[in-house]
């Protein structure tokens, strides 16, 4: 009965001998036998860690993803508006490369977003007019990482002086992957602008938000406050 033919395999833990009846109804029924050191407990653990890993909803998008104070802050935009050089220019700034043109985007247990980049392009940067750098040798080790959270969206936008673009914070907007809501800010990009120091403010008051403080609200509520007082003086 246990080496039935839809069983995709059978697994022996803690080293154990195979009892010899069990090999041979597995020979017979073609049901793989495998065996392992690993106790019972953690055999588990890490074949549940493997599965979620593989089978977890799954999708490539076309952009870049920095670490940024520890935050995932991913980078989109049309072709040629500055994405990498702009990757590039937060490596300089001490923060890490995780993906460049290509991330994966898997949404683990929680709707939590993980990027990571296609080995055959890791720790490596494209950027108009030099071609491809590696950062890894350019920048040392600690330049580059594997994956990371994404908690920021970035979009950057050639400058349209008839787009309307938030200058309050007040309301929060929001993009969707694997539908799974992240947080969105549109930067317009324009002669001038440092877009890699407009990225850090970005991640740093996004990191103030996760912790309950929004920066446009307590000013909100001041000004509110002050323009009562106001009224009341009168």
């Amino acid at each position: 009965m246990l080496a039935n033919p839809d069983l995709p395999c059978l697994v022996v833990t803690r080293g154990l001998k195979v009892p010899p009846a069990l090999a041979a109804a597995c020979r017979r029924r073609r049901v793989p036998l495998l065996r392992t050191s690993l106790d019972t407990a953690d055999f588990v653990g890490e074949l549940a860690f493997l599965l979620e890993e593989r089978l977890a909803p799954f999708v490539r998008l076309h952009g870049v993803l920095v670490d940024v104070y520890g935050l995932g802050v991913l980078i989109q935009g049309e072709a040629g508006i500055g994405k990498s050089e702009c990757a590039l220019e937060l490596v300089k700034r001490g923060h890490i490369l995780v993906a460049d043109d290509v991330v994966e985007v898997r949404q683990k247990h929680g709707d939590v977003l993980v990027g990571s980049c296609p080995d055959a392009l890791r720790h490596y940067l494209e950027v108009r007019g030099l071609g491809i750098i590696d950062v890894k040798l350019l920048f040392g080790v600690g330049s580059i990482l594997s994956h990371s959270t994404i908690g920021l969206s970035v979009n950057l936008e050639a400058w349209n002086p008839e787009a309307l673009y938030d200058r309050t914070g007040l309301h929060e907007a929001k993009t969707r992957i694997l539908d799974v809501a992240i947080p969105l800010v549109r930067i317009p990009v324009s002669p001038g602008r440092n877009l890699a120091v407009l990225i850090e403010v970005a991640a740093l008051n996004q990191r103030l938000r996760q912790g309950g403080t929004s920066s446009a609200e307590e000013f909100n509520k001041k000004l509110l406050a002050r323009m009562s007082a106001g009224r009341r003086s009168q």
